[in-house]
């Protein structure tokens, strides 16, 4: 059992068992907009703008206290849902919208940082490499393995039904909570900052 937690303490739970999961850094500029709008930047990203994620299935996760803090955010209409810890502004991970692709990327920041490789591995895979910041870009590797890793959870969550045990959205599908839709106005600003 891994912990999860947010940084102030309010908002807990685990991730359960050991099982298929991708552990990677994401140089992408969505990632970066979301650390920026949590104020949290400093915590999250790496010095070229790399964030650490943890790539598992979502019912393999449980909030133990706090989950009336939940939170999320999209970057668009169309994103992916990206929820937070309201009570402090922790990130906790990214989803799709749709239940069914019941995968979830947590952010290390809400994760046991002694423990994260034990218990999710050391081989991390580096993608969207062309987005990092400064020179030397770093090496892309592993993606292929990232997507594989992924639709494989998908599918195995959809065929078994265990997508209807997600913590993040309810018996009818709906995100437990309304996320907030960034304007076009506050995600460039983000994207340049």
């Amino acid at each position: 059992m891994h912990r999860i937690e947010c940084e102030c303490g309010a908002m807990r739970g685990t991730v359960e068992g050991r099982g298929l999961c991708s552990h990677l850094i994401c140089y992408c500029p969505d990632c970066r907009a979301f650390a920026r709008f949590l104020g949290h930047a400093d915590k999250v990203l790496d010095a070229q703008g790399g964030t650490e994620i943890v790539q598992l299935a979502q019912p393999r996760i449980s909030f133990t206290r706090g989950a009336e803090h939940l939170s999320a955010v999209r970057l668009s209409e169309k994103g992916l849902l990206r929820w937070y810890a309201g009570c402090c502004n922790t990130p906790i991970g990214n989803t799709m919208a749709n239940r069914k692709v019941a995968v979830i990327g947590l952010i290390h920041a809400c994760l046991d940082a002694d423990r994260i490789n034990g218990d999710f591995g050391t081989r991390i895979a580096i993608v969207n490499t062309g987005n990092a910041l400064g020179e030397p870009k770093p090496r892309q590797r592993g993606l292929p393995g990232v997507i594989l890793r992924a639709l494989t959870l998908a599918a195995s969550n959809l065929v078994s039904r265990r997508y209807l045990r997600s913590p993040l959205f309810d018996e009818t599908g709906i995100p437990k909570v309304i996320p907030r839709v960034l304007d076009a106005d506050e995600l460039k600003s983000l994207k340049a900052s």
